[in-house]
């Protein structure tokens, strides 16, 4: 069965390898027509900070987010701090945030999920089958 393509997704994460497999698994499979990427949490939170406060349309916000825990500047547990406050509004829009880690911590889990905005926790390497179920809208 084929999964439908959306029109954008967002990864957020520093690992220049890990985005570039990530991209190759996106296309290879057509799950999203257009991708964003940030390499901290900083880039990507005032993005979506501009987008949910200024008259942008909302139809130009990603369906779904692959956030990464570790990076430099803001990392992941930064951004889902800072993003908090616009969660209702950003589940408004049908938007999905996934954390990617490769972590196994069953703590780090439990604190990732405890945000509302936290669609799911998958861990690093991504499966396929972990992609496509992230990607099902």
């Amino acid at each position: 069965m084929s999964q439908k393509s959306i029109l954008k997704a967002c990864i957020i994460d520093d690992d220049k390898l890990y985005v570039s497999l990530i991209k190759m698994l996106i296309k290879k499979n057509n799950l999203a027509q257009e991708l964003l990427v940030f390499e901290n949490g900083e880039k990507a939170f005032d993005y979506f900070k501009t987008a949910l406060t200024t008259d942008q349309d909302p139809s130009d916000l990603p369906e779904v987010i692959l956030l990464d825990l570790n990076m430099p500047i803001m990392d992941g547990w930064e951004f889902l701090d800072a993003i908090e406050p616009y969660a209702s509004m950003l589940k408004g829009y049908k938007l999905k945030l996934n954390v990617v880690s490769s972590t196994i911590n069953p703590e780090e889990v439990k604190r990732a999920k405890s945000h509302s905005i936290v669609n799911d926790f998958i861990t690093k390497p991504i499966s396929k089958d972990a992609m496509l179920s992230a990607f099902r809208i």
